[in-house]
């Protein structure tokens, strides 16, 4: 009996996206009825320039923000475990990642309206970078809880300093789960899209903008396609830092 409300939840939730990526294919122009095979879709996606610009700015965005975050949620990371020990600290560091997006949004926009800074793919970098921040520091606090800080010790015992400690130990001991994050991060920043419709500017819409004022007309079957293509890219970054958290959860 415990069994079928969970295959109810399973079918509820993916259902739905099993009938898009099957709907991607269809040779129709209906995105319901099914007329045949046909990758044509995904032709007509490669052709349109406003997918193509909206692809473009997301990726500037999110390899920007992702850079960003794994530089300074690792040495978050590093300094919340090794140098400051504080429970408001940790907590203050993880809210970006429980925050509302709604909430987040709304704090970004305030801010860039006081400082007076023009929205445009750089304000949408920073925003992303804001969470991203959060996530990556989070999956190397993970990696860090696994390691032995007496290596470290042993390195500043035998002459190094601590940036050639950190270079030369600490980073190379914590690089799965560095890329892992990495990876967390760019993900997240590929898929967002509340922050990034508040903070983007109207001349630098991301992909997910893009895709939110075509489907205000209506689900078209290139709209299915680009979904797939996305959920393909997501499925399989998902994969890659669940397979680098867990090797750097057993080294």
């Amino acid at each position: 009996m415990r069994r079928i409300p969970l295959g109810l939840t399973l079918v509820f939730l993916y259902v739905p996206i099993v009938v898009v990526v099957v709907m991607s294919f269809n040779a129709g122009d209906s995105p319901f009825n099914w007329n045949g095979f046909s990758l044509k879709w995904y032709g007509e996606l490669a052709a349109d320039e406003q997918i193509r610009t909206g692809l473009g700015n997301t990726l500037i965005v999110a390899a920007g923000s992702t850079a960003l975050s794994t530089v300074l949620g690792t040495l978050l990371a590093v300094g919340l475990a090794r140098h400051t020990r504080s429970t408001l600290l940790d907590a203050i560091a993880t809210l970006p990642v429980i925050l509302p997006d709604i909430v987040l949004a709304i704090g970004l926009l305030a801010f860039y309206a006081l400082v007076q800074l023009t929205l445009g793919l750089y304000s949408v970098l920073l925003a992303h970078a804001v969470f991203g921040t959060a996530a990556v520091a989070a999956v190397v606090r993970t990696r860090l809880s696994t390691t032995d800080p007496s290596l470290e010790e042993a390195s500043r015992d035998l002459g190094a300093n601590g940036f050639t400690t950190f270079w030369r130990v600490t980073l190379p001991t914590l690089a799965p789960g560095v890329v892992a994050g990495a990876l967390l991060a760019f993900t997240l920043s590929v898929d967002e899209f509340v922050i990034a419709f508040f903070t983007a500017g109207p001349q630098s819409p991301t992909l997910p903008i893009v895709i939110y004022s075509m489907v205000r007309f209506g689900v078209t079957p290139e709209i299915n396609a680009l979904a797939t293509v996305l959920l393909a890219v997501t499925f399989t970054a998902i994969l890659a830092v669940q397979r680098l958290t867990r090797l750097a959860g057993t080294r």
